[in-house]
């Protein structure tokens, strides 16, 4: 009686099994059938936001604007202090793995600013420009050690040159030699 009993528990438990096998199977061969639902679960992979994302740099075609046109993206020039100088390219992103989405997890997101930052920090250097600017530390920070040097010797220029480089500074136009933008965080 006992195996009887445990008998037919596992046949209906294998057939349970079996059907929600066949079940599922159906289902995922509709899902693959049908085309993107707006009010489903999934996001479109080209919408997903930069944090799901991995997205190569922008490349730097040093000014060559027949090679960006040949390649069809890049960037001629790097930074810009204000929205309208600032260019835009496109990249080639790639979803991460554990990301679930809707449509090719490859892709190329356009509108990527062409901006670098190498470490140079507005704050820090304003503040060495006011209290060492005579010495030319702001110069030197910037990566300008021609005119630094010029600056160190001549004391800042008797002092001119040194409130004058306080003030292009806070005008934006003294900005770090490699053309990167200033950091956004200090």
């Amino acid at each position: 009686m006992c195996q009887t009993f445990i008998f037919s528990i596992y046949l209906c438990l294998l057939w349970s099994f079996g059907t929600c096998l066949v079940l599922t199977a159906a289902n995922k061969s509709e899902e693959a059938h049908q085309g993107y639902r707006p009010l489903g679960p999934l996001v479109m992979c080209k919408f997903l936001p930069k944090e799901f994302l991995e997205c190569e740099d922008p490349v730097d075609h040093k000014g060559n604007k027949t090679a960006r046109e040949e390649m069809g993206h890049g960037c001629v020039k790097f930074g810009g202090s204000r929205y309208e100088d600032v260019e835009r390219t496109k990249v080639s992103c790639t979803v991460l793995q554990d990301i679930e989405c809707f449509g090719s997890r490859s892709f190329f997101r356009e509108g990527v600013p062409c901006i670098k930052y190498s470490g140079h920090y507005f704050a820090t250097t304003l503040l060495y420009s006011i209290l060492l600017g005579f010495l030319g530390m702001d110069r030197f920070c910037l990566g300008q050690t021609g005119t630094a040097v010029g600056k160190l010797l001549t004391l800042g220029g008797i002092g001119v040159w040194w409130i004058v480089d306080v003030i292009l500074l806070v005008t934006n136009s003294l900005q770090p030699e490699d053309g990167s933008n200033w950091n956004p965080y200090v």
